[in-house]
């Protein structure tokens, strides 16, 4: 349990340390993180609600901050260029991103292929079974990319690896909810980028 631990605590900070330098960035983290947090609540009495929370709202601030506020060029803080980061990135790096979000616009479209989908749906009779039905398969789109990256790293990397970074992935709403509930306050401040003179695991 140490080890794993330990290696959770190796990903998480390895990702704020590349991956969120600018305060914008950790800002709509921030937003991210407490709609997530709606969206798990959700799950429980309203899973088509908790989907288009989720892909709508959390992921959409949460690429936002990553494609369109995060620094590309050489990082000097940690030594590394862009492309290493993106290299030795454990999860979803920006390229895998693309093909996720890429999968999760056309899937839509399997309904109007087949409005039966398989024969999983009934044909929707209306706008709003349709938006039901769009929102369970983006749920699905958000459980399979978890599970497939999970145990694509259990082949490449090994099981604590996927596993690791699956309860990175789970819990890092809450996590980053602690992490970034400043960065607002900062960039009110005009700081833009964050200058990472913190410690690990501080």
């Amino acid at each position: 349990m140490k080890a794993f631990l330990k290696a959770l605590q190796v990903q998480r900070w390895d990702d704020h340390r590349y991956y969120h330098h600018s305060r914008i960035n950790q800002s709509l983290h921030f937003v991210s993180a407490l709609s997530f947090i709606s969206a798990y609540v959700m799950m429980f009495y309203n899973p088509v609600a908790a989907a288009l929370t989720g892909w709508l709202v959390s992921m959409t601030t949460r690429q936002a901050g990553h494609f369109f506020f995060e620094p590309k060029g050489y990082d000097t803080v940690n030594q590394a260029s862009h492309e290493h980061k993106e290299e030795i990135k454990v999860g979803y790096n920006l390229r895998r991103k693309l093909v996720l979000i890429a999968i999760w616009a056309v899937a839509p479209l399997l309904l109007f292929v087949d409005p039966t989908l398989f024969g999983i749906f009934e044909p929707a009779s209306g706008k709003s079974e349709l938006i039901d039905q769009i929102a369970l398969i983006w749920l699905f789109v958000g459980i399979g990319g978890l599970i497939f990256r999970t145990v694509h790293l259990f082949f490449i990397r090994d099981v604590q690896t996927g596993l690791v970074w699956m309860t990175k992935i789970l819990t890092d709403p809450f996590h980053d909810l602690k992490l970034y509930c400043t960065a607002p306050l900062h960039l009110l401040r005009g700081e833009l980028i964050d200058p990472m003179q913190h410690e690990q695991g501080a």
